[in-house]
């Protein structure tokens, strides 16, 4: 039995009865063994439209190149381009774009702090809390460090 019909078989068993731990691990390992249509196939069958984990990984496998590409190309712009990009809601990077902000913030390289601490607060609600919580526990790290 070739890869694609026994993954599709497993796919659909487990529609109706739930993913055997080890069947899973086995069918996500076998992925990267089909074509581009077979995966496509795949996303778009019924049997997986509520099964969030292996529709998943088969996007990841689908787009696997594009998705690391996109995602080195974020880690290599400056922080001003990166706010750029963030600000542009509709570039389609801005949750990756969010995350690589977080972590600069957290790195506190040079002026990026002050940056992305005024971009999140330009920003929606979310990053505004979390750049507010951000904030406090620093204060609160620093009161505890002159106590």
């Amino acid at each position: 039995m070739a890869d694609f019909e026994y993954i599709y078989q497993q796919v659909k068993l487990a529609h109706h009865k739930g993913w055997n731990d080890v069947e899973l691990r086995k069918c996500v390992d076998m992925l990267i063994g089909l074509t581009h249509e077979e995966l496509f196939s795949l996303y778009t069958s019924k049997w997986l439209k509520g099964d969030k984990v292996m529709r998943e990984e088969v996007f990841k496998c689908m787009y696997a190149d594009k998705i690391g590409k996109r995602e080195e190309r974020i880690k290599n712009l400056s922080t001003d381009e990166l706010i750029e990009e963030f600000k542009d809601k509709t570039s389609g990077n801005v949750s990756l774009i969010r995350n690589e902000m977080k972590y600069r913030y957290k790195e506190n390289i040079g002026d990026d702090r002050i940056k992305i601490t005024i971009a999140f607060k330009e920003s929606s609600v979310g990053d505004q809390a979390w750049i507010e919580h951000q904030e406090r526990k620093e204060m609160y790290v620093t009161n505890k460090i002159k106590k």
